[in-house]
């Protein structure tokens, strides 16, 4: 895979081309600069671009985009999982409780998580529902209390391990009972 080097962190090639089209560069320098660059770079170069504010925001723009992308792989990761044996406590294939889905998902798209579902509500930023994406994290209460959690799909619907004697499942949001017991949607950042 291509990657470049900017300000001291890596991006990739979509990242990439994002950030030179933002930098207002016209396709026949940005070719020319990209050639340039994998001869001399083998597939690796460094931009001294600008700086200050506005690198800074083209910094966080594309470390956003790039955990998108790790947030999506953590929903596919669950995804796949689906018919895996509940499991109290459960954070492999074997078997799986609510928090150790999306620890095990997470973990394998590159992001250490707490492992508990409070702890994972602690580690996340509050979004509202209608501003949630697919790896967003969905958390749901007994009693008074955050005791359970799924990963966002997409479209109104979660990858959960649910209870005991049930498997990792998608289930709708319009669920009445998750319905009633949903407390919040979070987003971990890339700082977590």
């Amino acid at each position: 895979m291509c990657q470049t080097h900017i300000s001291g962190r890596l991006y990739d090639r979509e990242v990439t081309e994002k950030l030179v089209r933002k930098l207002s560069i016209n396709r026949s320098s940005a070719a020319w600069l990209l050639v340039a660059a994998v001869q001399l770079a083998g597939c690796s170069w460094q931009y001294q671009g600008p700086a200050g504010p506005q690198a800074e925001q083209l910094q966080s723009e594309a470390a956003d985009t790039n955990f998108d992308a790790v947030r999506q792989n953590a929903a596919r990761t669950a995804s796949t999982l689906v018919g895996s044996p509940y499991r109290y406590g459960g954070k492999t294939p074997a078997g799986f409780d609510c928090s150790g889905l999306v620890y095990y998902s997470y973990q394998k798209a590159g992001i250490a998580l707490p492992r508990t579902s409070a702890a994972q509500f602690e580690a996340t930023e509050e979004i509202d529902l209608a501003d949630a994406r697919p790896g967003d994290l969905l958390f749901f209460r007994e009693r008074r209390k955050v005791s359970h959690v799924g990963i966002y799909l997409g479209d109104d619907r979660f990858v959960h391990a649910p209870s005991t004697g049930k498997n990792v499942a998608i289930t709708s949001l319009d669920d009445p009972y998750y319905r009633a017991h949903f407390v919040r949607a979070g987003r971990l950042d890339s700082g977590s």
